[in-house]
């Protein structure tokens, strides 16, 4: 049931995503009098339609291959590759007719469209939740450094106060794109002592491999257990809810980052667990799994400093748009780092497979629009990128046709349309592939 639920999230999201992308082609072309014969979800390849109707003059449908969309416009060299139709003289309704402006418009209504849907979606998502983080200057336990910010240097109970100079008040700017993007350096107070930790440009690797979460988290004290697994090792050591664990092999462990380094440090070994039960003590033996979990949940510990701040309808605009620009901008940097070879393409590119457990196996309306939010605008970067067969590279020849004067040749504009399928279809068999890897090799 998990499954079918991941699946139907990202088929919804990007069925959202296409058609307003498409959408934007449309309604610019229809703007300019230009006629649209075909208005896909999906494509209809090989003729093959799930469903299609006629209306003023124009095919809506749906097609059973869910690798995009598109909008079937007269006149124009696209990924139909209709070249029948461009054998005859030119008509006024036709896209091949139009100015060299009006054709840039229309090929920049998806771009647009995609942009505008993600900056309202941010917009919408920050006036009805707000936002909530962890005040960082109060969090006087520090932090917790996973497998990522152990390489770098960070210890438990650093406390973080500066990135590159600057102060940190909300912690969620320690494990931001403006850290991990790398070449950053962050201030660190340990022990009496302040010194500096240097964050490596190619530290995107490493996110990719295991999780933003693994480079730090807040501090937490071991707090009583929430619930025990049936059937888990917790529960056969004589685990109960409500329990607080006081020592592991007589060793006190005041935080939860102690409780979870004597688990890993002992897996196949037999540990002694000192808990707080009812007023009383008790002693607990537990042989730890492979896996490194008994199978509890804990409390979350309130000493945590948790902030929400709610903004009124048109205060929320601006934090939402910001919000939106940066995960576009944040996009363009992450491709910049991959022609420089900082990111390895197979760790930062994702596809459906991997973009659906992103989404998850229940249904959360504030992930599930986060993400489309964040997949609009990437859609729109994608999209924009000049490669033969995108929009961006509709683009660039109009803009190339707008400084020379004249129009590039119907030969040439099918040749790169050729280029842009293939590099295309091979772009979608590399990141369909590396899911499929990467879910394989978890």
């Amino acid at each position: 049931m998990g499954v079918l639920v991941m699946i139907g999230q990202v088929l919804l999201g990007l069925s959202i995503l296409i058609v307003l992308h498409e959408f934007g082609h449309f309604i610019a072309a229809r703007a300019f009098g230009i006629k649209v014969e075909k208005f896909y979800l999906f494509f209809d390849a090989w003729g093959v339609k799930l469903f299609k109707f006629n209306f003023k003059g124009c095919e809506y449908g749906i097609g059973w291959l869910p690798l995009g969309g598109y909008v079937k416009i007269a006149g124009m060299i696209d990924e139909s590759m209709d070249t029948e139709q461009l054998k005859g003289e030119p008509q006024p309704w036709e896209f091949r007719s139009k100015p060299a402006w009006q054709r840039l418009i229309v090929m920049m209504g998806g771009i647009i469209v995609n942009v505008l849907l993600g900056m309202f979606i941010f917009w919408m998502l920050t006036f009805k939740y707000g936002e909530t983080y962890v005040d960082n200057t109060r969090l006087v336990n520090g932090v917790t450094p996973g497998i990522i910010g152990k390489q770098i240097g960070l210890q438990a109970g650093d406390r973080i106060t500066e990135i590159d100079g600057q102060p940190v008040i909300r912690f969620t700017d320690i494990i931001s794109s403006k850290v991990l993007m790398g070449n950053t350096t962050l201030t660190v107070e340990r022990g009496g002592e302040t010194i500096d930790v240097h964050v490596p440009g190619d530290i995107l690797n490493s996110v990719a491999d295991y999780d933003r979460n693994e480079f730090v988290q807040a501090r937490e004290h071991t707090m009583a257990i929430l619930a025990v697994q049936q059937g888990s090792v917790a529960e056969a050591a004589g685990l109960e809810a409500g329990d607080s664990i006081l020592r592991i092999n007589d060793q006190p462990v005041p935080f939860w980052d102690q409780v979870r380094g004597a688990i890993d440090a002992n897996v196949g070994k037999e540990v002694s667990l000192l808990v707080y039960r009812n007023g009383d003590s008790a002693t607990v033996n537990a042989t730890i799994p492979e896996t490194g979990m008994l199978g509890f949940s804990v409390n979350r510990d309130p000493s945590i400093p948790y902030e929400t701040v709610y903004y009124g309808f048109f205060e929320s605009l601006p934090i939402g748009a910001g919000k939106a620009w940066g995960t576009l901008i944040d996009n363009a940097k992450g491709l910049g780092k991959i022609a420089k070879g900082e990111l390895r393409a197979d760790k930062a590119l994702s596809g459906p497979v991997r973009i659906a457990t992103m989404f998850g196996a229940e249904v959360n309306w504030e992930r599930f629009w986060s993400l489309v939010g964040v997949l609009s605008m990437a859609l729109a970067l994608m999209n924009f990128l000049p490669i033969p067969a995108l929009d961006g590279g509709h683009v660039l020849f109009l803009l190339v046709e707008m400084i020379q004067g004249k129009p590039l040749s119907e030969k040439f504009l099918e040749k790169a349309q050729m280029v842009g399928f293939f590099i295309l279809l091979a772009l979608m068999i590399f990141v369909f592939g590396n899911d499929i890897l990467k879910i394989a090799g978890n």
